[in-house]
């Protein structure tokens, strides 16, 4: 039976619960991107797993070091209690003399990521010349070489997804839609990046409920731009931890926690922005942040 006090009590604690940020209970789960260790691997492994994180995404230079015998880089995710969430396969070629290459590498990674216990590649490319603005034909056919790509994966257990990224092809919105409207779901999806979307002139928030049908991963980020003590350059920036920077990840949150997200969500610095602080860290900084601002609890 309810009595009087407990009423208050529940109605004190409901209303004290829309104070905080957003509800700690969260459909997604978060993970965390060695890149910011530099290629040390075994370190971002045990830096990760003491920030709370359960998942992390790992880079293509773990290949040739473990690729003869997976098993010992998974028993150091195992013992870490870490899953492998993504990792970064490369770049993709749209030259036709090179796509058995191309399709063959990524098919390669997504095997050794099988045997990882992981369930995800990440394509990004190098496509892109300075100034030069792709063709919508030269993005049809990266979308193609991509679907292709990820047919051959799926074969695998491994989902394909597509990163968009400054200076590649995707770097724009606009880019990004054509690239999406040519990608087949069934074999290709999305992994939004939220800070490379917004410096490409895009709304990442916007994005999120746009590509929900098709995101398969985000990568959360922050990007500080124009770079301070660069405003005379209006087009410097550089990417920095959670917080730091001009992205609204409460927006994007919002909007994450309103399509009901159910998949990995990944925290992704490309560098130490202040070399003064470890990668371990830029990771507290950004860990605090979605604790305090966003409410995830880990």
């Amino acid at each position: 039976m309810t009595t009087r006090r407990s009423f208050i009590q529940q109605s004190s604690l409901l209303a004290f619960s829309t104070l905080l940020p957003f509800s700690a209970n969260k459909s997604y789960q978060m993970g965390y991107s060695a890149i910011t260790w530099s290629g040390n691997d075994e370190l971002a492994i045990t830096d990760i797993a003491s920030l709370g994180f359960k998942g992390i995404q790992l880079r293509a230079n773990s290949f040739p070091v473990y690729k003869d015998d997976p098993s010992v880089l998974k028993a150091k995710l195992d013992a870490a209690k870490l899953k492998l969430v993504m990792f970064s396969s490369g770049n993709v070629e749209i030259d036709p003399t090179k796509e058995i290459a191309t399709i063959e590498q990524h098919v390669n990674h997504a095997k050794f990521v099988k045997a990882l216990g992981g369930t995800s590649i990440q394509l990004t490319n190098s496509l892109r010349k300075k100034g030069v603005i792709p063709t919508e034909a030269e993005l049809v056919r990266l979308a193609q070489v991509m679907n292709e790509i990820g047919k051959r994966t799926k074969e695998i257990g491994i989902q394909t997804t597509y990163h968009n990224h400054m200076n590649q092809f995707g770097e724009t919105p606009e880019e990004v839609e054509t690239l999406v409207k040519n990608m087949n779901p069934a074999y290709a999806k999305l992994l939004l990046d939220v800070a490379h979307y917004f410096q490409g002139g895009g709304n990442p928030a916007e994005a999120v409920l746009k590509y929900k049908d098709v995101i398969h991963a985000f990568h959360i980020k922050d990007v500080e731009a124009p770079v301070k003590g660069q405003e005379s350059n209006p087009k410097s920036y550089k990417f920095v931890e959670l917080g730091q920077g001009k992205v609204d990840l409460a927006a994007v949150f919002k909007n994450i926690d309103q399509i009901k997200f159910k998949g990995w969500a990944i925290v992704e610095l490309d560098a130490v922005p202040d070399k003064a602080r470890t990668p371990l860290q830029c990771g507290e900084i950004s860990r605090n942040f979605l604790r305090d601002k966003i409410g995830y609890q880990f």
